[in-house]
């Protein structure tokens, strides 16, 4: 018995069961196969392929196709490989033209499809045009269905049971109705269900008693079944397409890798070099890779010829980066064989799937690349999606929508949840209800979206592949995730933006434009001396990747500063590795230490016998448990993957039994399996964090070298793992003025020069980016301002707008004595009067003398600035509070007390929140004063105590032991109070 009509959670809020709990359930019915129908969708492809066949269920593909304007719907089911085409090009019809209609249909090319409908006039308007029509019964004998079946016996139409079955089973019910309630931002009420609405897998046995009446209906959908030969596509690789210089695609990449080759290291290249090209180029050619090289390398010096006089400023990173032939292309910038990266990880005979290059883009020159790139492949090209999926907070927010609670007590709630601060909360009803229909709706597809970067593109049509729609911002994109995309062959290129990449043009634009050079084309960063000492003692906020307060402890726990261990700390410091972090210190610092077996010690010396990077985890299965290439690459990709539980047992096992056969011990394998295991979640290859260390040298020399002019281009890029409050604070540690803003000096940008930076107009608060733009073009055209009342007439501004400006200082210029009394005066009088007169005369409007009016005190014009700017320019906030500030330690002074408990006063900048191995919630925050960051550790007891408290923006008073690590401190809070 077939299934012919089946929707998974890929409907998108119209079912609720994923394919594989589909699948579980047709296996336990005795279902031999069923045909998955997601609604306008092949989103759960590849899911329903794989369950399938972990099913032993014969798979059909299909979808339900609707018209937006009316609601009706056909059944196209698969029958061959055109039909899949077909079926992709209709649904990709459907999602980009507002005006389709199902009698389009016929108007198309329907070959190697079913089209089932219980449409009589539809199926008649079909049937005309040699569409494969089928009569849909439903899922029980009805009148309309018998007027049907008449009908289709009479023209020979196969009539069959296809009722769309929306949930596995009838105890989801609730789910399907809170989902509905969702989608229709509606109340959620199990008690009003229809039968028609939440239909589940029912037994064979109860189809074969509805339909015993019609006893041809059952064989009929059989039939039909078998008819539909595909089982999906054939997955084999989909190369981006090259046509310039013949056919000959290997030719072309070979005279571009040597060109570039001898532009990277002068025309008389070492046998090292050829050597290495040579083998790369004969891989690569091998599998078929040459074209997906060269399209890569055409969008990246498209990008440069299109932004013509800047300097090529990209990142190639992921595994990419240990490839030659793509440092030569100009595809990525870390040398190879200078930093031994191995292009095994990369590509290697043994691998079926895709290849990966991400490229890093200024992240605002990153959306007028893709248009670039969309636009002239358009037809061939599209984003890949990213299925957006209920998690914890938005499930909870969502449910809690439904029953009708207000916003307020639902983060209110939602927060409590996310702090744990008072373990098993018992909570009133309803939320026991909500919480149990939450967990339910978790990790269920909410919506697409847009992945950050990845492009795909064909060489046919794209919409002959996948179903093409476009996104809410009007970009392409294709109905599957990037690892359905893998699956199904298409070669994804990421083009990602980075916003360290935008802080370093910035600020080397700057620095030419103050009338200095700079090199860009000889620089080494990673050769200066003073930077390794910034770097060494984690003088880097600010700085590309090791600004965290993770990565700045390291540095100085490390303290070499030196490029090839900066590498090694980027990658080594993941989630699962704090074990072999203070391990590395260790070693790193002269402790004892030998390779767990002789095996390793040329795959782990320069690790000091740790694996640190991706590809350690395969050169260590290959050394060690005989893995091949191929098996070894397998077993790091599987440590990534959802289902990965069942398939590293497989390779636990595989690996265990290759180290006993070589002599390995119970307990080294266990260490090394252990080690192994920390790489679960995210971790980097070597070619990875070469690519970003070297951004991080970069922006680490800028910062060291011209500190004002960094910390502008930090700022206006909108930083990075801190507010602008901690990156100014930074910049006044660093011995730079900070100049308020001007309407007759700023820029809408921050500016910096020597040792000075003055506040752009984007960081006042209520300022529209407009004003910004007419505040500068008014001021080129016509000069600078003379006045409050010159200002106001030329400028068109609201009136919140001209009250951020007076308080965050942006008219003091033009104000006699800077008086902020007497410009909110001005600014009355303007509103008052001055409009009105402005109507009869656009020279006349006067004003009449300002009274005599006493300047707003200092602490009130810092409290309007720190409303307006959310800093202060001249000052830290902490001084503010004066007395209570009594029997404080700085933080510049914390590092010379290790071992004793000290009281310090510090304002909270940023934090993240941690489970220790029990479940409990503990917590790292970064405070500040005038003279330093300091580090915190707030361990369960104490985190649950102060949790509640604990806000950014705010002072505190803190107590507690300062400890210190290899030259790293931090201080362990054991009191707090807020100032």
């Amino acid at each position: 018995m077939f299934l012919l009509s089946v929707r998974s959670y890929f409907s998108l809020m119209r079912a609720c069961s994923s394919p594989e709990k589909i699948c579980r359930f047709a296996h336990h019915l005795g279902f031999s196969g069923l045909a998955l129908t997601d609604y306008n969708s092949l989103s759960g492809l590849w899911e329903f392929l794989a369950a399938c066949k972990k099913y032993a269920l014969r798979p059909v593909v299909g979808a339900e196709i609707s018209e937006a304007h009316s609601g009706a719907s056909v059944l196209c089911l698969v029958q061959n490989r055109a039909g899949y085409r077909n079926v992709c090009t209709l649904i990709s019809r459907r999602k980009r033209e507002p005006g389709f209609r199902l009698s389009d249909i016929r108007e198309m090319d329907s070959e190697g499809l079913f089209v089932l409908s219980s449409s009589l006039p539809l199926l008649r308007a079909l049937g005309s045009r040699q569409v494969n029509i089928v009569a849909n019964l439903g899922d029980r004998p009805t009148e309309q269905g018998g007027k049907l079946r008449q009908w289709a016996g009479k023209k020979g139409i196969p009539a069959v049971a296809a009722g769309t079955v929306l949930m596995a089973a009838r105890e989801e019910q609730e789910l399907f109705m809170l989902m509905q309630a969702i989608r229709n931002n509606g109340h959620f009420d199990p008690g009003g269900v229809r039968k028609e609405q939440v239909s589940f897998m029912e037994t064979e046995a109860s189809w074969q008693e509805r339909f015993a009446p019609w006893p041809e209906v059952l064989p009929a959908t059989k039939w039909l079944a078998e008819q539909c030969c595909f089982q999906g596509p054939d997955s084999a690789l989909i190369m981006p397409p090259w046509q310039e210089g013949g056919n000959d695609v290997a030719a072309s990449l070979r005279r571009k890798a040597y060109a570039g080759a001898c532009i990277r290291y002068g025309e008389d290249l070492s046998e090292a070099v050829v050597e290495r090209l040579e083998h790369e180029l004969k891989i690569i050619d091998s599998m078929g890779f040459s074209s997906y090289f060269l399209v890569v390398r055409d969008i990246v010096h498209d990008h440069f010829a299109r932004n013509s006089g800047s300097v090529p400023r990209i990142c190639g990173r992921g595994s990419g980066a240990a490839s030659l032939v793509a440092y030569c292309l100009g595809i990525t910038n870390v040398c190879p064989l200078k930093h031994n990266l191995y292009f095994e990880r990369f590509l290697n005979p043994g691998r079926s799937d895709a290849p990966d290059i991400d490229i890093d883009f200024a992240w605002d020159e990153r959306d007028a690349l893709l248009d670039y790139v969309l636009q002239k492949h358009a037809g061939h090209s599209a984003m890949v999606a990213t299925i957006i999926r209920f998690q914890p907070r938005m499930a909870i927010r969502e449910t809690a929508k439904t029953f009708g609670l207000a916003a307020g007590e639902i983060s209110a709630h939602i927060k409590v949840l996310r702090r744990k601060i008072s373990g098993e909360t018992a909570f009133a009803d309803p939320w026991p209800q909500i919480m149990c229909l939450a967990g339910q709706l978790v990790n269920i597809p909410r919506h697409i979206s847009v992945h950050p970067g990845g492009v795909v593109i064909t060489p046919e049509p794209l919409h002959h592949y996948v179903p093409v729609e476009f996104a809410a911002k009007g970009v392409p994109i294709i109905q599957w995730d990037k690892d359905s995309a893998e699956e199904a062959g298409l070669v994804k290129i990421d083009l990602l933006g980075n916003r360290s990449l935008g802080v370093i043009r910035d600020c080397i634009h700057s620095i030419v434009a103050g009338g200095r050079s700079f090199d860009e084309e000889y620089w080494q960063p990673e050769e200066d001396a003073e930077t390794k000492q910034n770097i060494a003692a984690g003088k880097t906020m600010g700085c590309f990747y090791i600004e965290s307060p993770a990565m700045r402890l390291l540095q100085q726990r490390a303290g070499t500063g030196n490029f090839e261990e900066l590498v090694l700390q980027s990658s080594i410091i993941r989630p699962a590795a704090n074990a072999f972090v203070r391990e590395y210190v260790r070693r790193l610092h002269g402790g004892d230490w030998q390779h767990l077996h002789p095996a390793l010690r040329n795959v782990l010396d320069e690790t000091y016998g740790l694996m640190v990077y991706q590809e350690d985890v395969s050169r260590v299965a290959v050394a060690i448990a005989g893995f091949s290439h191929a098996q070894a690459d397998g077993l790091r990709k599987v440590m990534s993957k959802k289902d990965k539980v069942l398939r590293l047992q497989d390779y636990q096992e595989r690996f265990d039994a290759g180290c006993k056969a070589n002599g390995v011990t119970a307990a080294i394998r266990k260490r090394l399996w252990d080690m192994m295991m920390s790489f679960d979640g995210y971790s980097f290859c070597k070619a990875h964090s070469a690519s970003y260390a070297r951004v991080s040298y970069q922006a680490a020399y800028l910062k060291t070298h011209y500190s004002a002019e960094f910390m502008a281009a930090v700022i206006s890029n909108q930083g990075g793992y801190y507010p602008t409050f901690a990156y100014v604070s930074e910049a006044k540690r660093m011995g730079i003025k900070v100049q308020h803003p001007c309407i007759n000096r700023s820029e809408i940008r921050w500016g910096g020069r020597g040792k000075t930076l003055r506040v752009g107009l984007l960081s006042i608060r209520d300022l529209s980016h407009k004003s910004m733009e007419n505040i500068i073009q008014n001021r080129k055209t016509h000069g600078r301002y003379r006045s409050s009342l010159d200002f106001w007439q030329r400028v068109p501004l609201q009136k919140d707008e001209s009250r951020a400006l007076i308080r965050a200082g942006a008219l003091d210029d033009v104000a006699e004595n800077s008086n902020r009394s007497v410009l909110f005066w001005e600014l009355a009088q303007f509103y008052c009067t001055g409009k009105m007169q402005k109507s009869a005369s656009l020279f006349g409007i006067t004003f009449p003398p300002a009274p005599d009016l006493p300047d707003i005190s200092n602490i009130e014009r810092l409290r309007q600035e720190y409303h307006s700017l959310g800093f202060l320019c001249n000052e830290h906030p902490l001084l503010l509070y004066g007395e209570a500030l009594n029997g404080r330690v700085k933080g510049r002074d914390i590092p010379a007390l290790s071992g004793k408990r000290v009281s310090f006063a510090g304002w909270l900048i940023s934090g993240k929140i941690v489970s220790t191995k029990t479940g409990e919630a503990m917590e790292f925050l970064t405070f500040e004063d005038e003279t330093a960051l300091v580090e915190t550790v707030f361990f369960p007891e104490v985190y649950k105590r102060y949790a509640a408290q604990l806000s950014t923006g705010r002072a505190y008073m803190l107590r507690g032991l300062v400890e210190e690590e290899f030259g790293a401190t931090t201080f362990t809070v054991t009191k707090l109070k807020q100032l």
